[in-house]
């Protein structure tokens, strides 16, 4: 027998993890100033550049003494930029307990060869022992696990007094957790995330320890172009001034001002914490009451509150061959799409079978409420499905 269709609809079914759903009231008239035709390095295109940096500080609250680029490639080319610009100094520590972080381990131990490399990891769902981590070394973290919705808990278990530069991948964190700029050396996201911009840029944030790293340590291997950051031993000021190292997309950025323009005028970076927070509650307390699915990450106190990864564990699930759960979650997507109140939440390519549902601050939590309904309706008719084959 098959569930009752619910009545109630997400007003909007973008709960991708990236690039992910658009702010709410958006529209395309709102990039009608996008001066598309022009140089990013006229006047024009400059000043929007520069305007992008600056209500970035202002809307992240980023120290006065950080500085902020727009470089190409996504949050892979601003870590990527990070990583082969200043690592090799001294040893580095690699955290990883999820495909990203999988990724910037990969970088440093098979690309740039880095001997005195110690990689901490452990299986999606868990972070590794924090307390283990040498900050007389480099330290590489995603602050929040993207595809694992597992998060560091906050910075206190950084230390203060670090020898080493701590590099924070903080793509699905930022505008949506509170980073603890004192901790953090260089941090870098992608606008496409939290704040759903549009795709290929990434941004790049310096502490002055970060700078003074780069002015006083020029790296054993060749540097690609889009990495150069120095000249002459010197920071490239205009980077972090809107003169960007290759050609942004003027419309790209015209939509990320849209996006920064709306998340100070609700409020500004409490407003988009609160936002995401209250929207991961309607799935925390959606997963409590039912008995079919639960989060992947194992601790509440370091469940990510924008991509949230969860499970199925309904037992007669469990106890299918694994090829037959995984096919079975991604019924529950695919369902969902199909009938139009659920688009891209399944679980990413690498990390174990199951659900991830976009929960940052540009989407709304009656969305959320509605898509909860859908999800248990998806759930009971592929369980129905099974029991017929049988």
């Amino acid at each position: 027998m098959t569930a009752i269709r619910p009545a109630a609809r997400p007003a909007r079914a973008e709960f991708s993890s990236g690039p992910c759903a658009k702010r709410p009231g958006w529209s395309l008239d709102r990039l009608k100033d996008a001066p598309l035709g022009r140089s990013h390095r006229a006047k024009v295109g400059k000043g929007k550049l520069k305007r992008a940096i600056d209500q970035t500080r202002a809307v992240l609250q980023v120290p006065a003494d950080y500085r902020i680029g727009i470089v190409p490639a996504s949050d892979t080319g601003a870590v990527e930029m990070a990583m082969w610009s200043l690592l090799g100094a001294r040893g580095v520590d690699l955290l990883a307990w999820e495909s990203f972080g999988e990724g910037w381990v990969t970088d440093a131990v098979k690309q740039l060869k880095l001997k005195d490399a110690r990689v901490l990891k452990c299986g999606y769902g868990d972070l590794p022992d924090l307390a283990q981590v040498n900050f007389d070394h480099d330290v590489v973290f995603t602050w929040n696990g993207t595809t694992s919705g597992v998060r560091v808990p906050d910075g206190d278990w950084i230390a203060a007094d670090r020898k080493g530069l701590t590099i924070c991948d903080a793509t699905s964190a930022a505008f949506a957790q509170r980073l603890d700029w004192g901790k953090l050396d260089v941090v870098t996201f992608s606008w496409q995330k939290a704040l759903g911009g549009e795709a290929a840029h990434g941004v790049l944030i310096l502490s002055p320890r970060a700078v003074a790293r780069l002015e006083s340590y020029t790296p054993a291997w060749p540097m690609p172009k889009l990495f150069r950051m120095t000249k002459g031993g010197k920071l490239v000021e205009g980077i972090f001034e809107g003169e960007t190292i290759n050609t942004p997309s003027m419309l790209c950025v015209e939509d990320y001002l849209d996006a920064l323009d709306w998340a100070a005028s609700i409020g500004g970076l409490d407003a988009l914490i609160a936002r995401a927070d209250a929207n991961a509650k309607v799935i925390a307390d959606w997963a409590a009451k039912t008995p079919w699915i639960d989060f992947l990450a194992k601790d509440a106190a370091t469940r990510s509150n924008t991509s949230v990864c969860l499970k199925v564990v309904d037992p007669e699930i469990v106890a299918l061959p694994a090829e037959a759960q995984a096919a079975f979650a991604k019924a529950l997507a695919s369902a969902l799409e199909k009938e139009g109140v659920a688009y891209d939440i399944g679980a990413y390519r690498d990390a174990p079978p199951g659900l991830r549902i976009w929960c940052g601050a540009t989407v709304d939590a009656a969305d959320l409420a509605a898509l909860t309904q859908w999800l248990d309706w998806a759930f009971a008719n592929e369980k129905a499905k099974l029991a017929k084959a049988a």
